[in-house]
This record gives structure tokens, C-alpha cells and sequence, in this order.
């Protein structure tokens, strides 16, 4: 007979303890995967609707998304529009494949100002990834609006690229200069000169994340120079 103060008793209630747990959790993860879906795609609309100046809340997002979204693709490096699914495209497994392989997205809005294009852009803040959408007028160079996100970066330092006084200041920047170069955005330390079209104030105090942002911007408006150059002729 087991004897119940015993190691064996012990080890056998906790192992099957362990096991009941486990299959409760996963239980309960599998139920709110759905949920948690939604969730994400709620809010990734809400911020591409930021971008191009539209607010929105969790109950209303998927129906502004709907009515003003004209079209939605991905390009490759060329610039070239190939199958693949902009929404669910993810840039982080996008970023990790060869430039010969990777799409980018794109999405295209009807505003109260005309057509904007918004593009995905992804990279690294101080603490982890950062992220957000561009809206360029039809001129492909002049930026309609911003939005901007991270996953750990500081409160009130690098935590900053997601607020609306910072966002703002994107607005009516030019990506490419007079010559048709692309210079992308300099987000800059107090004193950094540059022209004043192609230059945001950077974060007091977050100047590791600023710098990520503005390599960030270079970066991907680089991967999209090929789309963006085919749609300004």
C-alpha cells in the first residue's frame, strides 16, 4: 500500500497537479486566441487610421477602416506589386529574409485631402522594437501623418515616439530632397542642423531611441524607394 506521507505520493500528486494545470492553460489560450486576434487587428487598424489623421476607437475602427480603404497590396524591392497579404504581412519575418524575397505593404486611403499612401515601417529603439505607419501625400515625398509605437522604451524618454506632439511634427516633411534624392527624415539632437523640411526635433533625454526611429525611417523608405519613385512619374 502507498504510503501518503511518502516521496513517491508527493512526487506522483504533483506531477499529476502539474499536468492539470498545463492542460487548463492551454485550454484557456487556445479559447482566447480569437479574442486576442480581433484585438490586434482592432488596433493595428486604429493606428494605420492615425496615420492618416482619422481617429478612432475599438468600436468603430473596422468600420471607418472599411469605408476609407481603397486598396491594399504588397511590392517587392523593385517596386514591382506581387500576391502576398498586406494586412497580415509581418515586417519583422519580412526584414529577416533576403531583399530578393521580401514584400513590403502597402495601403492606400481616401481622405477629406485626397489619396495617401501608408507604409509599414519597423525597427530598434533602446529597449526593443519599435514600430509605426507613414502616410505620404500623392507626391510620394510629402508626409500627411505619423504614427509611431514601441514595446519597452522608457516613460517619459524614448516612450515619447508615441505621442501626438511628437507625431505631429512629421507632418509636412519632405523624404526626398529638391533633387529628387531620398534623405528620409533626420531626427535630430539639440544644435544637429539639417534643412528644416527633412529634420524633427528628437526626444530630450531618449536619443538612442530617436536615433533608432530615424534609421528606422532611412531604412525602410529605402526598401520602398524603387514603388515610391515609380509612383511620383
Amino acid at each position: 500500500m502507498m504510503n501518503r506521507n511518502g516521496n513517491t505520493y508527493t512526487f506522483l500528486y504533483a506531477a499529476i497537479m502539474v499536468i492539470l494545470v498545463a492542460a487548463v492553460l492551454a485550454s484557456v489560450s487556445m479559447a482566447l486566441q480569437p479574442r486576442q486576434k480581433r484585438n490586434f487587428e482592432i488596433d493595428k487598424k486604429k493606428n494605420i487610421l492615425a496615420s492618416v489623421n482619422i481617429e478612432s476607437d475599438a468600436t468603430n475602427a473596422e468600420k471607418i477602416y472599411a469605408d476609407k480603404i481603397l486598396n491594399e497590396y504588397v511590392v517587392n524591392v523593385n517596386g514591382e506589386q506581387v500576391d502576398g497579404d498586406a494586412f497580415n504581412t509581418d515586417l519583422k519575418k519580412e526584414r529577416a529574409k533576403d531583399a530578393s524575397e521580401m514584400v513590403l505593404p502597402i495601403f492606400e486611403f481616401q481622405t477629406d485631402e485626397g489619396l495617401k499612401y501608408v507604409l509599414p515601417l519597423r525597427g530598434a529603439g533602446l529597449w526593443g522594437p519599435v514600430w509605426g505607419f507613414v502616410a505620404l501625400n500623392e507626391d510620394m515625398s510629402t508626409i500627411y501623418g505619423a504614427n509611431f509605437d514601441h514595446e519597452g522604451e522608457t516613460p517619459g524618454l524614448g516612450a515619447e515616439i508615441s505621442t501626438a506632439a511628437f507625431e505631429s511634427a512629421f507632418v509636412g516633411k519632405q523624404i526626398f530632397d529638391a533633387s529628387g534624392k531620398l534623405v528620409s527624415i533626420l531626427v535630430a539632437k539639440i544644435g544637429q542642423v539639417a534643412p528644416e523640411e527633412h529634420k524633427v526635433d528628437g526626444i530630450s533625454g531618449g536619443t538612442i531611441t530617436s536615433k533608432g526611429l530615424e534609421k528606422m525611417l532611412l531604412d525602410d523608405f529605402t526598401s520602398y524607394q524603387e514603388f515610391l519613385k515609380k509612383k511620383k512619374q
